[in-house]
């Protein structure tokens, strides 16, 4: 079994850094070490549940769609728990300009009243500002809408991870009653009744649209959905100045609170379960393990959590803190958590998320 040394090694302090240990001495990082310890105690023991539940589903490879690979980084980026997002890889731009003509087609739903955009807003956040979105018969959905942004990077989908491709979500979401509620079959005879989305199958597939190449479209297009140049990933890549004295204090206590023990990697999050609630209620208490969610471009994804109950980010911080650590979270260690994570917006053509177009 790994010492603790060597498990803290994959998640040192930020005083790797030099804006960090820049007028720090021996004593305040003893002073973090020691808090990281305890932390990293704490949820590894409660944390132990994440663990018993991976090992309980059956082994799968990671996405196929998933595109994270090496990228050019400093020593920075390489001793930190967090790595910066890759740009997208290459994609056939004429199935990624079918795809996104799809992803913003309510043809796509059983009544024509709403596409995969009327929830997963990619000209502003990926997702929406609504607690809980509508579903294609007027009722309330029973989860809150994750971003679409950097979904390709997650180890599974959906708050209850019940998805284990994009192809497997898109095509459960388009079925689904409480959706779209339609057939992949009823999809395709409607786009094949159209001639210019015929021609564009056409010149894209070399054949009609079908079930296979529907899919195929769509999730093409959500593959390119990634938001690199944060400033905290410009950090990462060696840049002092990206990021405030104040936002490196977040980063700080983000590590040793505990807070990256679940977010962590490219997506900050998104590669494990987790049960909430663990020392107090947090939210509506089912389902009790979710997919713990990135914290990308988290400053624009509001309302927050699985029934999207906190309204702000520093809402959500408190109660994070006091039912996942146990920690009343003081007014500056929420406001520099909070400043950390407005770090982590990243740009999608050329703009930041959440920007108007």
């Amino acid at each position: 079994m790994p010492t603790w040394r060597e498990l803290v090694s994959k998640f040192p302090h930020s005083t790797s850094h030099p804006a960090l240990t820049s007028g720090l001495g021996s004593q305040a990082h003893l002073i973090r070490t020691r808090q990281f310890k305890i932390a990293w105690f704490i949820r590894c023991t409660v944390g132990c549940v994440c663990v018993m539940v991976l090992a309980a589903l059956p082994h799968s490879v990671a996405l196929p769609q998933a595109v994270e690979r090496s990228v050019e980084i400093d020593s920075i980026a390489v001793e930190e728990p967090i790595t910066p997002i890759p740009e997208p890889r290459a994609s056939d731009p004429l199935k990624v300009k079918l795809g996104e003509r799809l992803f913003r087609d309510p043809r796509l739903s059983r009544d024509n009243s709403r596409s995969c955009m009327s929830c997963h807003d990619i000209d502003r956040n990926g997702a929406s500002r609504r607690s809980l979105d509508q579903g294609v018969d007027g009722s309330s959905l029973s989860l809150n809408t994750p971003t679409v942004f950097n979904a390709a990077l997650s180890f599974r989908l959906g708050w209850e991870g019940k998805y284990r491709s994009l192809n497997d979500e898109a095509v459960s979401l388009l079925e689904a009653p409480h959706v779209m509620d339609t057939t992949l079959a009823e999809i395709a005879r409607k786009l094949n009744s159209d001639p210019d989305v015929l021609g564009q199958f056409m010149v894209a597939y070399g054949k009609r649209p079908d079930a296979s190449n529907v899919v195929d479209a769509i999730t093409t297009f959500e593959q390119t959905l990634l938001t690199p140049g944060s400033r905290f990933d410009r950090w990462l890549k060696g840049d002092a100045e990206a990021i405030s004295p104040l936002e490196i204090n977040g980063y700080d206590l983000f590590k040793s609170l505990g807070c990256v023990s679940c977010h962590q990697g490219v997506s900050i999050g998104a590669n494990l379960f987790e049960r909430h609630g663990i020392f107090h209620p947090l939210a509506s208490p089912k389902p009790e393990i979710l997919r713990v969610p990135s914290l990308r471009n988290v400053a624009t994804t509001g309302p927050y959590f699985h029934d999207g109950s906190a309204p702000t980010l520093d809402d959500a911080v408190r109660k994070m803190g006091l039912a996942q650590l146990n920690s009343t979270l003081t007014d500056e260690q929420v406001k520099a958590i909070v400043a950390y994570l407005g770090t982590l917006t990243g740009n999608f053509r050329g703009k930041p998320v959440g920007a108007l177009p």
